[in-house]
């Protein structure tokens, strides 16, 4: 079992910079790939950014803006969020799942979630 908890969700304007963290327990996080995704309501989650031990995937929206790591020492991921759009705003989620061949961008592959932290972005 793994315990996800994220933080530093916030308000920003445009342009400006958040980063989020995601804190496990349970278990450590270099056996797992991590996925960060969002949800507008009204609207399907999404996938946003992820890790595992072959590298990292971003979303074609967050391209060049977003960087996704991880401190296994620490047991907690990082998602560097720069360049906010007010269309990133959004409440974002992190999740796991055992560790994979193939990385998956599917919500339905992951096992685990956090409870979500709200980012909104002003213009």
């Amino acid at each position: 079992q793994v315990q996800l908890v994220e933080s530093g969700g916030g308000l920003v304007q445009a342009g400006g910079s958040l980063r989020l963290s995601c804190a496990a327990s349970g278990r450590t996080l270099r056996s797992y790939d991590m996925a960060w995704f969002r949800q507008v309501p009204g609207k399907e989650r999404e996938f946003v950014s992820g890790i595992n031990r072959g590298g990292t995937y971003n979303a074609d929206s967050v391209k060049g803006r977003f960087t996704i790591s991880r401190d296994n020492a620490k047991n907690t991921m990082y998602l560097q969020m720069n360049n906010l759009k007010p269309e990133d705003s959004a409440v974002y989620y992190c999740a796991a799942r055992g560790s994979a061949i193939i990385y998956s961008t599917r919500i339905s592959a992951y096992d685990y979630w956090g409870q979500g932290t709200q980012v909104t972005v002003s213009s």
